[in-house]
């Protein structure tokens, strides 16, 4: 049985099955300059927000566990366009996608 809640996130995996108890970040996982990941950093993650309420068409994400003032953990995101190859200030918003709805 789970011992956490699973998170809403497309990056985020767990497997239980036969008692294994795997939980991981995937997004996270494949960036080496990252602190580790555990499971309290997803409470107060940004990106299953930037997912659903981005415009970005064709976003792509890179994130980073660090430490804010030396003690507490944090998620910070990093997102360009790969349609337009920019990088986006806010992940929720692309000038360029913006242009092309319109």
């Amino acid at each position: 049985m789970p011992k956490s809640t699973p998170v809403n996130c497309r990056y985020y995996y767990a497997d239980y099955h036969r008692g294994r108890e795997t939980e991981e970040c995937r997004l996270i996982k494949r960036n080496p300059d990252s602190l580790p990941w555990h499971r309290s950093l997803c409470n107060k993650c940004p990106v299953p927000d930037i997912l659903i309420n981005t415009n970005c068409k064709e976003i792509a994400l890179e994130a980073t566990v660090v430490k804010k003032w030396g003690v507490l953990e944090r998620v910070e995101v990093y997102a360009i366009c790969a349609r337009h190859f920019i990088e986006l200030e806010d992940p929720k918003f692309c000038p360029l996608c913006a242009e092309e709805e319109i």
